[in-house]
């Protein structure tokens, strides 16, 4: 008996010995677990991974292994430390965002984190709701689209809003984007209160221009928003991270239609209004050379300024056209788009008359009520006075802000048809033998002199030289640009004097004292104090039309000699 009860002794003793082992091994292995914040959702949702373990310094789990079934968006870890009663305790906590890849059971796997294992996770995921279904939830998407039947080439009017009913902290929300569409966003994004139902949401609304490029059905796809919010209710809400929260929109068919059949040629124009007209009204009447200007305006709701024509008028009889560059632009209301081309065009009557001013009109197709549509300007009639100054009998053969040459005396008794034939070939003979002299007389020059270096800007000159400068003086002087007809002038007056580089070097060379006082004129205008000269740029164009008129010294040629003679003559 005292053998057996021994033997149960020791027995006991080494039960009791293998269970303190194993809870001493057991406290060795800290304690770790996972969970998720929700165990189904919906697929276009974020869900969050948390995993926790007592005390600090441990790796970071492997989280790749998740790569194969979801995104993961972000992650983020923090450490907490607690002292109860004097004991101390500590945790770390990892924060992961998924988002499923596909729809149905997802198994989380095992996580290894030190020498210790979380539990697999399974997770269901429900195909992506609609956006009426997500109506009356924390947060939904809609997006909608006027017209679904649009034109080629007509703007379509995309509106986005979000509703979301606690805090965000930020957020993404994706762009429309399709094949065979171009977008363009609109003003700024408005944000508003809103109920529906019984919930009042915070709406952040935001508007696009699309324009279809090609007929037929487009496909706009569902938009996502991901974004962020704070939740109190959250076990991690220590670490002071937000929620991942996203919410999608429905996708929107277009049935995109061709240009009608009736629609043969011109520019293709469906817009919801068109705007034609004239910036100004003209003067009456004016006198010759004095410029006509017409603006003209040209704005398309619905349309940018690229799809546009350009604006041209023809050059009417009795005036020269000169047309200004186009200013154009695209604006926009925050819902639509206009645009906009300006143009002006300067006409100068050259003969008293009659003066039409042409109109113009422009093709257009009403989107809002579905047919063709014109917009015309009509022509514009002025009367045209001789130039001021002149006889009322306007002389043609004397150009426009010339001096007229004296009358003529009384015409002398017809000559001789044969006396008048005699003296031709007198003249003739005369002249040939006089170029022969001049021919003689360079051929010595080149045989005993070294020849004179040619001079820049002398009379020589060609006419094609200063055709350039002399039409932009016009065109600048046609439109008011007082500056321009300055640079232009002297550039005029360079290119057949090459040593005039100033206003006051150009009327120092001048022998019409007209120009003269006009050039002085627009010197005071252009340098000293004082608004400009009421009718200045018609009377720089009338003085210099015809021409510049040059003193007899400064048409003879200025000639000096870049090196001395290498053997100069001696006395």
């Amino acid at each position: 008996m005292k053998a057996i009860g021994f033997r149960w002794y020791v027995h006991a003793a080494l039960a009791l010995l293998v269970v303190v082992a194993r809870a001493l091994h057991a406290d060795d292995k800290p304690a770790l677990r996972a969970w998720l914040d929700r165990d189904s959702m919906r697929l276009g949702e974020t869900v969050t991974l948390n995993i926790e373990i007592d005390g600090v310094g441990a790796a970071s789990p492997d989280f790749s292994v998740l790569a194969k079934d979801f995104n993961v968006l972000n992650t983020q870890s923090g450490q907490q430390v607690n002292i109860s009663n004097g004991a101390r305790s500590a945790k770390t906590l990892w924060a992961v965002g998924l988002e499923p890849k596909h729809e149905g059971t997802i198994t989380i796997p095992a996580l290894t984190v030190g020498t210790a294992q979380t539990a697999p996770i399974r997770l269901t995921v429900a195909p992506a709701p609609s956006a009426a279904q997500q109506a009356g939830g924390d947060i939904f998407l809609e997006a909608s689209a006027e017209p679904l039947d649009p034109y080629v080439q007509q703007q379509v009017r995309y509106t986005v809003k979000l509703y979301y009913a606690f805090d965000l902290t930020d957020g993404n929300l994706a762009e429309p984007k399709a094949d065979g569409l171009t977008a363009q966003r609109l003003g700024q994004d408005k944000s508003y209160v809103a109920s529906v139902g019984s919930r009042r949401y915070h709406v952040l609304e935001r508007h696009y221009a699309l324009t279809p490029e090609r007929s037929g059905p487009i496909d706009i796809p569902a938009l996502a928003f991901r974004g962020t919010v704070l939740d109190a209710a959250d076990p991690a809400a220590f670490f002071g991270r937000g929620r991942s929260v996203s919410a999608r929109s429905d996708a929107v068919h277009l049935d995109v239609r061709a240009k009608p059949a009736s629609w043969t040629d011109g520019a293709w124009l469906p817009a919801a209004s068109l705007l034609l007209k004239d910036e100004g009204e003209p003067p009456a009447e004016v006198h010759v050379g004095e410029p006509v200007t017409r603006t003209i305006r040209l704005q398309a709701q619905g349309l940018g300024y690229e799809q546009l024509p350009e604006l041209e008028l023809a050059a009417p009889a009795g005036a020269e056209i000169y047309p200004d560059k186009a200013d154009t632009r695209t604006r926009d209301d925050g819902e639509w788009l206009y645009g906009e081309r300006v143009r002006k065009f300067a006409f100068v009557p050259n003969r008293a008359g009659t003066l039409t001013v042409p109109g113009l009109s422009v093709r257009w197709w009403d989107t809002e009520h579905d047919r063709a549509e014109e917009a015309t300007l009509p022509p514009r009639t002025i009367t045209v006075l001789p130039a001021a100054g002149a006889a009322s009998t306007p002389a043609p053969a004397t150009p426009a802000g010339t001096i007229a040459p004296p009358r003529p005396a009384p015409a002398a008794p017809t000559i001789d048809a044969d006396l008048h034939a005699g003296l031709w070939k007198i003249l003739a003979a005369t002249a040939f033998l006089l170029w022969l002299a001049t021919l003689f007389a360079w051929w010595v020059s080149r045989r005993f002199a070294r020849a004179p270096a040619p001079v820049r800007g002398t009379p020589g000159a060609s006419a094609s030289a200063s055709a350039a400068p002399r039409a932009d003086f016009l065109r600048a002087c046609a439109l008011g640009d007082l500056a321009g007809a300055e640079r232009a002038l002297v550039a005029w007056a360079r290119s057949e004097r090459g040593d005039v580089h100033n206003l006051g070097q150009l009327a120092a060379g001048l022998a019409d004292p007209a120009q003269g006082d006009v050039l002085a004129e627009l010197q005071r205008t252009r340098y000293a104090s004082g608004a400009a000269a009421e009718g200045l740029a018609a009377r720089l164009q009338r003085a210099f039309r015809g021409g510049l008129r040059w003193r007899v010294d400064a048409a003879a040629p200025h000639r000096e000699e870049a090196l001395p003679a290498l053997y100069p003559d001696h006395d």
